[in-house]
């Protein structure tokens, strides 16, 4: 049963609507934006008990009522912000649009579904054509125009700080905790607090930092949303904040989301795919790509090229991220991608070689990375759990047993699906003869007491 729209109510008293003077002002925007609608006093009434349009009218009724106010108004504000969710369409967020302004209406669209969990888009499987689309477009579309936006607040260098503040603490919650613990608050975030700024008054310079922040804080939204396994929400959050780089001109922010799209794709097993997004990142920013960076894009292209065995583009690949590496310096690059060091890329090293079936060489080459330097969790179960398959899968099984229990033990604060697929892929390592040695059956006596390994199904 519906219930009553007070926040509709309350705003055709502050701008004086009768039913049937908002029902013709709700034609003339419609009109406006270049639709033909039939509305009247009985539409208004069944709005006001609680029905929702369908269709582009609520935004029609926000937009007839904020230009009586002289305001902005946002289908939420009108109490039919569940339009979004009950209308909507598969494809939502998988376009890398033409405008910016659309961009903005499209996450908005993303946040409020992703909160009221849209089946639809939150567990769908992603799409590699709107992958390689956007990559595309990314690399060859040309600058935006100027971001001056004139809505009713006013939005500062500070407004931009608190985003980009409070994108570093969920970060940091991510790293320790998985995507799972706060995905959802920094959704409620974004969607509450960030939304306003992005329909504020602000210059062009203002604009391009306030779309880089926002950027940033979907690249990280994508990240949470992809470590909980919700890969379609987590393919669309990185596609739009790819095309908010474009709008900021911020093309070393690009380079890094499409960074994160090939690690995505590796882990969907679109190993093509991961190979050409982690090319187009490494192109994409030109002379303005950093040694870290540049490092970071040959590893995830390596990644890749491992699954798919070719063994020299792997190497030549992790090579040129290791030269890159030596030759970073404390500012060449930007403050987000200072995680990734030496720990990193021998915990990248070591997926690769164990992917190629090179085990000593991935007990060798990625042993620096065993519980990294305590600032992420959750890179350091990855790391210690790909160590031990290494050392299984080449017979020192004991060996391989003990790290396996260390990195359960890291992974008991961790709220993360990828850490799980992680336990189930080492499950399905150990082989019938492993399973029938004394050591074995020691160590699921010890993995049963914790948590990964019980939902994992015991091995």
């Amino acid at each position: 049963m519906t219930q009553r729209n007070a926040r509709l109510a309350a705003l055709m008293q502050e701008a004086d609507f009768s039913h049937k003077s908002l029902a013709r002002a709700v034609v003339a925007a419609a009109a406006l934006a270049g639709e033909d609608t039939t509305c009247d006093h009985t539409y208004v009434t069944r709005w006001l008990k609680g029905s929702i349009p369908r269709g582009n009218m609520p935004q029609f009724i926000a937009d007839a009522i904020g230009r009586k106010l002289g305001r902005r108004l946002t289908i939420d504000d009108i109490g039919m912000g569940d339009a979004a969710v009950s209308a909507i369409k598969p494809d939502l967020g998988l376009d890398f649009a033409d405008r910016p302004e659309a961009a903005v209406k499209t996450v908005a669209d993303l946040w409020r579904a992703d909160l009221a969990e849209a089946e639809a888009l939150v567990r769908t499987q992603p799409d590699s054509a709107a992958w390689n689309t956007a990559a595309l477009r990314w690399l060859v579309a040309p600058p935006d125009g100027a971001l001056t936006q004139a809505g009713d607040r006013a939005i500062g260098a500070m407004d931009v700080e608190m985003v980009r503040a409070t994108a570093d603490a969920f970060s940091m919650l991510d790293g320790k905790f998985g995507g799972g613990h706060a995905r959802r608050a920094l959704i409620q975030y974004l969607h509450t607090d960030v939304r306003p700024m992005l329909d504020g008054r602000y210059s062009d310079a203002v604009g391009k930092q306030l779309y880089s922040a926002v950027a940033e804080a979907l690249l990280l939204a994508g990240w949470m949303s992809y470590d909980s396994c919700l890969h379609g929400i987590a393919q669309r959050y990185f596609l739009q904040a790819l095309r908010m780089t474009q709008a900021a001109g911020d093309r070393r922010l690009g380079g890094s989301i499409l960074s994160a799209m090939s690690h995505q794709a590796t882990f969907m097993g679109r190993y093509e795919d991961a190979a050409t997004l982690a090319r187009a990142a490494y192109t994409g920013p030109g002379a303005s790509l950093g040694p870290t960076m540049a490092a970071q894009f040959r590893a995830m292209e390596a990644r890749a090229l491992a699954r798919l065995g070719d063994e020299r583009g792997c190497d030549l690949a992790l090579v040129e991220a290791e030269r890159q590496l030596s030759q970073r310096t404390a500012d060449s690059d930007p403050p987000y991608i200072a995680y990734f060091d030496e720990i990193e890329l021998a915990a990248e090293i070591g997926h690769c070689f164990r992917d190629l079936g090179r085990s000593a060489e991935a007990t060798e080459r990625g042993a620096g990375s065993i519980f990294g330097n305590g600032m992420n969790t959750r890179s350091d179960f990855f790391a210690t759990m790909v160590q031990a398959e290494a050392y299984i899968n080449q017979g020192e099984i004991g060996r391989g047993f003990e790290i396996a229990l260390s990195a359960l033990s890291l992974g008991e604060s961790l709220k993360s699906a990828r850490g799980l697929q992680y336990v189930r892929e080492f499950q399905g390592r150990v082989t019938d003869g492993m399973r029938r040695a004394a050591e074995f059956r020691d160590f699921t006596e010890r993995a049963r007491r914790f948590r990964l390994w019980q939902e994992a199904g015991i091995a």
